[in-house]
């Protein structure tokens, strides 16, 4: 089955009377929302499916809140894919419980597995427990999406320019919706309202018809992500340079913005405390917005995104194999670093570049597999035994030599790929036991003459493999 990926489509010379019934129908169809997470975010119905859910609320004369009952279960069908996917997440702290709970007792740890799998949690006590810990439902305050669904509305071309007629919440009410370009959407649409009057439709096409299929390399290669450029392959080669930059240079400008805006909004403050409340509506009202900000941020976010699909790009054009490092649970940081590196640290858009790497891999024929990322900056690739350190952009093995420690990494990445012994899943304590007794034979056995010269080595830091600051004295 072809993935799908969301095109969006603006609105041009759209109307403010359109706007506003197109506002009115979005805070109804928020109100749909209110009622699905308040009767449906709990125990009792997570065994119903959306349509017996929907069934049940038509058996009762439920209203839709004066909307057509077509926008009114396109909506309700919205809410409960979000409370389905609310509930999803929360079940992954669950299984990691479960696995430490049933260490070396599988048929157990299969038991938990499938009754959570199958939302019959309840017949567990431990399994009805930890549920309650993680998942506590939730509320929606969404009041400017409408989710349209192929029957309630039609497109057309017309004077060189696409249109959209939804149904309105009169009996045979068409509000048209003018678009940039010609291009028609189709299926079920969510149309998002924005700022100064303007509509956003968002809607699914098949990757394929839109995107690059170009077909893949033929190596394969360990990748390394990086903060300064975004991969690092085993060969040495970089893509992606100057994400780093780009990363670094909003998080200044917006430490810079939010600082002026921190002034003004003391002095509105103040105004306010002295009852000058004109002058301190003015402030919040020309001072204070949001509208740039925004702005801003969707066009960081668009450039920081190309720059990372060109950088995929150009590692599946060299690899049908690509060993990567998951980064998705949270990892210990450093003791110490300066608030501004913190600072630029918190920009970095990992979960980006896990997903362009995982959808451009996919669609153009590329297999990625992700290996555990534990101590891969701390492994001399050479050895692939725990001796030598880390500062910085070097690696300073034990008998001299000088590695770039981004190849490095990626080259015990790749390596990891084929280690039988640590699995993707293999917690970094057993990790760290694991090398430590690797490098503690490999030292202990080695023929005579051929000791590594150095010091001993030191135990395998826990801490965060991002780059510390450099201490008083360092070279």
């Amino acid at each position: 089955m072809a993935e799908k990926v969301t095109r969006l489509l603006r609105s041009q010379g759209l109307n403010a009377a359109k706007y506003d019934w197109l506002a009115r129908i979005a805070v109804l169809c928020g109100q749909v929302r209110v009622d699905a997470w308040q009767r449906c975010s709990g125990v009792s119905t997570v065994l119903q499916s959306p349509y017996d859910i929907r069934d049940a609320w038509m058996a009762e004369g439920y209203d839709w809140h004066g909307l057509p009952a077509r926008l009114g279960k396109a909506a309700l069908a919205d809410a409960l894919g979000d409370i389905a996917a609310a509930r999803e997440a929360a079940k992954v702290p669950v299984k990691k419980v479960i696995r430490h709970r049933t260490r070396g007792d599988k048929a157990e740890r299969e038991r938990l597995y499938n009754l959570l799998k199958r939302n019959r949690w309840t017949e567990d006590p431990f399994l009805h427990r930890q549920m309650r810990k993680s998942w506590r439902g939730g509320r929606s305050h969404v009041t400017n999406q409408i989710v349209a669904d192929a029957g309630s509305y039609t497109t057309k071309v017309w004077h060189r320019r696409a249109w959209v007629y939804l149904q309105g919440l009169e009996r045979s009410q068409r509000i048209a919706i003018p678009l940039k370009g010609t291009c028609l959407p189709s299926g079920t649409l969510r149309i998002l309202l924005r700022d100064h009057g303007q509509v956003e439709i968002h809607y699914a096409v098949d990757e394929a018809q839109v995107c690059s299929t170009r077909p893949c390399g033929n190596a394969t290669v360990g990748v390394d992500k990086g903060y300064t450029e975004a991969y690092t392959d085993s060969d040495g080669t970089r893509h992606g340079e100057g994400l780093g930059d780009l990363l670094s240079a909003e998080s200044d400008q917006r430490k810079v913005k939010g600082q002026r805006r921190n002034r003004l909004r003391d002095i509105e403050q103040k105004h306010e405390a002295k009852g000058n409340h004109r002058k301190a509506d003015n402030i919040r009202r020309h001072n204070l917005g949001r509208n740039k900000w925004n702005q801003r941020k969707r066009r960081h976010n668009k450039r920081a995104r190309n720059l990372l699909c060109q950088a995929a790009h150009a590692v599946v054009n060299k690899a049908d194999t690509i060993a990567c490092e998951d980064l998705s649970a949270s990892m210990k940081s450093a003791k110490y670093r300066h608030k501004d590196t913190n600072r630029r640290l918190h920009g970095w858009v990992k979960g980006v570049m896990a997903d362009t790497l995982t959808s451009i891999s996919r669609r153009r024929g590329s297999a990625l597999a992700l290996v555990n990322p534990a101590y891969t900056s701390q492994i001399d690739s050479r050895t692939g035994l725990l001796q030598g350190h880390r500062r910085w952009d070097r690696f300073y093995c034990l008998d001299g030599v000088v590695l770039d420690a981004d190849t490095n990494a990626a080259c015990n990445i790749l390596a990891r790929l084929y280690d039988e012994e640590i699995t993707l899943y293999t917690p970094y304590r057993d990790v760290r036991a694991l090398l430590a007794e690797r490098t503690r034979t490999a030292v202990g056995t080695a023929p005579p003459g051929l000791e590594l010269r150095g010091p001993a080595t030191a135990p395998p830091s826990t801490e965060s493999e991002l780059p510390a600051s450099v201490p008083k004295g360092a070279d």
